[in-house]
């Protein structure tokens, strides 16, 4: 698996993204922070799009997106081809996000989570597979 993580976020996701980024780098990811380090207001859109464009350009396997609801940040991302961003609030959404939608992109509501949760939300989706088969067939047909 590709260690690198491509991670993004607008002034309401620093505190969660100072924690993941820390998470992560302690098992070992590289990550690649496209997000902003300050509480100053920000446009998410500034921060999706980049890390979309990782993705699609196969730069990582993975991208986390982090922002007050997640919405803006996920329905950015997703207008890029092959990018199957997920809005996940709780593990069970992050886990069957991967296992059925084959996502790539991880998007976590800061305002709404604890940063112990969006750490095991990232942990979980990183480690969960795509179980393909009967899914492959409904995520073939997402990219228009």
């Amino acid at each position: 698996m590709n260690k690198t993580i491509y991670i993004a976020n607008d002034h309401a996701g620093v505190e969660l993204k100072e924690a993941v980024v820390k998470h992560l780098e302690e098992n070992d990811y590289t990550v690649i922070n496209l997000g902003t380090n300050t509480l100053d207001s920000v446009d998410y859109p500034d921060f999706a799009h980049p890390l979309a464009k990782a993705i699609e350009e196969g730069k990582a396997q993975f991208g986390i997106l982090i922002c007050g609801s997640a919405n803006g940040v996920c329905i950015t991302a997703n207008k890029h081809q092959n990018v199957r961003a997920a809005l996940c609030w709780k593990n069970e959404i992050a886990s069957l996000a991967r296992q059925h939608n084959d996502a790539n992109v991880l998007g976590l509501p800061a305002r709404f989570i604890t940063i112990e949760e969006g750490i095991e939300m990232v942990h979980t989706f990183l480690n969960t597979e795509f179980e393909g088969g009967r899914h492959q067939g409904r995520v073939d047909k997402i990219s228009c």
